[in-house]
């Protein structure tokens, strides 16, 4: 499940994001760049307005002094929040301020964020991950000269969260993020996905935050909070009242509410150099692989905007995602990996994937293969299960 972080700069801005389905309240100054903090004052005032309803992170711009940075930390975690987040420095004293933060994670959760356009170093994770540190963050440094994906490609940013989960370390995406993004980037599989601009009117990330433009994205993200209680950064329970049958309803069972019309969106001759083969002699260089892909995406009604559409730019990044893992021995790996994957988005009922080999005959070879979606019930049961048999006997109102 992929939660939705939203950056405020005031109480106001926290309840208006939390009225409306943001599952983490993120305290940040945007006027004062891409990590901007907030004072200790305003981070409490937002954590006493979230009321424990949303767990609530703080950014910490950190010192380039270990001591400095621990009582910076510290001093955000006093306010109440669930973790604190800061940018890694990308100094030749990275490792030391890793190391001298690590008995902080012991008892604080920590962020690291990284930024997509200053070079990350991502061999910097499994450090991340020895020192306790709870997550990573790809963000983006200079807003407006590019978003996220302008920078990294899905491939890159779906080995980035798969390389986190492998360490133990919860992934999460942001910077300059809009509405078509978030169907692209869910595929992913990364825990959080982090908005500012896209919330703002006119999309200016310095400007009001636009309840509709929160909902629009709320929408566009299945699922919510996990059922179990926040946490603050210092690891206390905080009581919650969230009917998660409803949460958990968003994402899973709204197809049910849906009418039985059916769209077809195809991604049709596609032609992709693709290391693939199970012969040595097809190992180390790349031959032409055609896809045709056509999804099954129940039809959406109401809003004319990205929530009413299935983009086939997630068919396309699923494909790259899948080859981005390097040389693949059968056609039918990748077409089972695609199916899967592709079956992954709310919407999508059944899938059909062609993928031919077109340099090993004068015509092509290669497969074609049909799935569709497992009932809505198993799936629930399989996220959350013991939630499923809640959400059927619910009385309807």
């Amino acid at each position: 499940m992929t939660l939705m972080l939203t950056s405020v700069a005031s109480v106001a801005e926290a309840e208006i994001v939390a009225a409306r389905g943001g599952d983490i309240i993120d305290c940040k100054d945007s006027a004062r760049g891409a990590l901007g903090a907030l004072r200790s004052s305003e981070i409490a005032a937002i954590v006493a307005a979230v009321g424990g309803a949303r767990p609530v992170s703080a950014v910490v711009e950190l010192p380039h002094d270990v001591e400095a940075a621990r009582r910076a930390i510290e001093e955000a975690a006093e306010q109440g929040v669930a973790f604190v987040k800061f940018a890694l420095p990308a100094t030749p004293d990275v490792d030391h301020i890793i190391d001298g933060l690590a008995p902080l994670a012991r008892r604080i959760r920590l962020v690291a964020v990284l930024f997509a356009d200053l070079g990350p170093d991502l061999e910097r994770l499994g450090r991340l991950a020895q020192a306790g540190f709870a997550g990573a963050l790809l963000d983006t440094a200079h807003k407006g000269k590019g978003r996220l994906l302008d920078h990294l490609d899905i491939g890159a940013l779906s080995s980035f969260v798969e390389r986190c989960h492998d360490l133990g370390l919860q992934a999460g995406l942001a910077g300059s993020l809009e509405a078509p993004d978030v169907p692209r980037l869910l595929v992913t599989g990364t825990d959080v996905l982090g908005f500012r601009g896209a919330l703002c009117r006119g999309h200016d990330r310095r400007g009001a935050i636009d309840p509709e433009a929160v909902t629009l994205i709320r929408d566009l993200i299945p699922g919510g909070l996990d059922p179990a209680p926040a946490r603050t950064a210092r690891g206390a329970a905080e009581d919650t009242n969230v009917d998660w049958s409803l949460a958990v309803g968003r994402g899973y069972l709204e197809s049910r509410e849906r009418g039985r019309e059916i769209d077809h969106v195809f991604v049709r001759d596609l032609v992709i150099p693709v290391e693939i083969g199970a012969y040595d002699f097809e190992r180390g260089r790349a031959q032409k692989v055609r896809f045709n892909v056509e999804a099954d995406v129940s039809r959406a009604t109401g809003a004319d905007d990205m929530r009413s559409i299935f983009s086939y730019d997630v068919v396309i990044d699923a494909i790259k995602m899948i080859l981005a893992s390097g040389h693949i021995d059968l056609v039918e790996t990748i077409a089972e990996r695609l199916a899967d994957k592709v079956l992954q988005h709310e919407r999508v009922q059944g899938v059909t994937v062609q993928v031919e080999k077109l340099d090993v005959a004068p015509g092509a070879v290669g497969v074609r293969i049909r799935r569709e979606k497992q009932p809505e019930t198993a799936k629930i049961h399989h996220l959350f299960p013991g939630l499923a048999d809640a959400v059927e006997q619910k009385p309807k109102s």
